[in-house]
C-alpha cells in the first residue's frame, strides 16, 4: 500500500491541526491504520491507531483527550485531529498501515507514508 500524509504546518500552542493520510494500492478497509511521530533526536513513537472498521482505537497517554483518529474507508483516508497542541507535539508525523488484514491490535505496521512536519510554537 502507498500512503501519502498531508496537513502539517506551524501552529501556536493551544491551537488545532488536522492531518490526512491517503491510501492506495490494496483493500484499505481490511487493515488497521496508525499515526506515529518522530521528534528531532528522538525515537519514533506511537500516537494512535484505529481498527479496520474504525470501531476500535488505541491512543498514547501523551495525547489522550487531545488527539483523535478516524477513517473513511470509502475514500481510503485516515485522519488525525490534534487539539490543544503543545510544543512537545512538534515532530514529523507518519501514517502507517498494518501488514496483515483483520488484526486488532495491529500486528505489524509495515507500510509507511513519507511524513508531514508539525511544529507547535510556544
Amino acid at each position: 500500500v502507498q500512503l501519502q500524509a498531508s496537513g502539517g504546518g506551524l501552529v501556536q500552542a493551544g491551537g488545532s491541526l488536522g492531518l490526512s493520510c491517503a491510501a492506495s494500492g490494496r483493500t484499505f478497509s481490511n487493515y488497521a491504520m496508525g499515526w506515529f511521530r518522530q521528534a528531532p533526536g528522538k525515537e519514533r513513537e506511537f500516537v494512535l491507531s484505529i481498527s479496520s472498521s474504525g470501531s476500535l482505537t488505541s491512543i498514547a497517554d501523551s495525547v489522550k483527550g487531545r488527539f483523535t483518529i478516524s477513517r473513511d474507508n470509502a475514500k481510503k483516508m485516515v485522519y488525525l485531529q490534534m487539539n490543544s497542541l503543545k510544543p512537545e507535539d512538534t515532530a514529523v508525523y507518519y501514517c502507517a498501515a498494518d501488514r496483515y488484514a483483520g488484526y486488532w491490535p495491529p500486528r505489524d505496521f509495515g507500510s509507511w507514508g513519507q511524513g508531514t512536519q508539525v511544529t507547535v510554537s510556544s
